[in-house]
């Protein structure tokens, strides 16, 4: 009598793999079109996808009663990016401490409840999303700002690709089940080696560097490419929300898009101006 064999159950990626690449490839066009053209217009790029992110996050606190002060962090995010593009990072820190005042001043005429709350929010979100991303500003303004906006976004891009592939199929050892429980250290090996090998090819041939120079990029980008997927998987956990938004089919919102940017930009933005003449 033959035994019967059980059939092998194949891991599934978790989500919608075609429709997520072509997603991202038409965000990785736009994005090097509005470089490679314009360097302003991709400015633009960012305003309009940071009002979108702006507007996921604050919706997010406002499902748990956190109302940020929206004309303020608006109008103070807006303004951020320019000012760090022109102006350099005096311009974005001048930028970022009016921001703040204006908020906390603004908040006054709503009473004295919750006032701690919301601006505290309204804190956060200004530190989260405009003022990292005036790191990429920053970037752009050298002459060769193209290039470093394309390597910086390549790796990090590279990093969740490699994690997830690797993840998703051989994926055992979770990092942090109670944060994040898709992630695993055998996705992480995934992106490190993705990472710093994308990062040594490009620093060579983008920006005139050194291999090694890329490895060590490839290297921080790995560790703080997952923590930003960390610290956005603690800010779902805590609002008790899936994602962020629905605006990008296969990734959520955008800001489940930029989480591993948004923490990787500045880190980046040091290892350039230490690296790069």
């Amino acid at each position: 009598m033959t035994q019967a064999v059980e059939p092998t159950t194949k891991r599934n990626p978790g989500r919608n793999v075609p429709v997520a690449v072509g997603v991202g490839a038409g965000l990785g066009t736009l994005v090097l079109v509005s470089l490679y053209t314009v360097r302003e217009s991709f400015m633009v790029v960012l305003l309009v996808f940071g009002a979108v992110a702006l507007r996921e996050l604050t919706g997010a606190f406002a499902t748990r009663d956190i109302a940020v002060p929206m004309l303020p962090v608006a109008l103070g995010s807006a303004a951020m990016l320019p000012a760090a593009f022109y102006q350099g990072t005096g311009g974005m820190a001048v930028t970022l401490a009016m921001t703040v005042l204006v908020t906390l001043i603004w908040r006054m005429k709503d009473g004295a409840a919750g006032y701690v709350r919301d601006v505290t929010a309204a804190v956060f979100t200004v530190v989260y999303l405009p003022f990292l991303v005036g790191f990429a500003m920053l970037m752009l303004a050298h002459p060769d700002g193209a290039d470093r906006i394309t390597v910086f976004i390549a790796v990090t891009v590279a990093s969740d690709i490699g994690g997830f592939f690797v993840g998703a199929y051989l994926g055992k050892h979770k990092i942090a089940p109670k944060i994040s429980p898709k992630k695993t250290w055998e996705g992480f090996a995934g992106s490190a080696i993705t990472c710093m090998a994308v990062g040594a090819w490009l620093l060579t041939w983008r920006l005139d560097g050194q291999w090694w120079q890329g490895v060590i990029l490839g290297a921080c980008v790995v560790l703080t490419a997952t923590l930003g997927d960390l610290v956005e998987s603690m800010i779902k956990r805590d609002l008790g929300i899936k994602d962020l938004g629905t605006l990008l089919p296969g990734h959520g919102g955008v800001m489940d898009r930029l989480d591993s940017l948004l923490i990787t930009v500045p880190v980046a933005w040091i290892l350039f101006e230490a690296f790069l003449r």
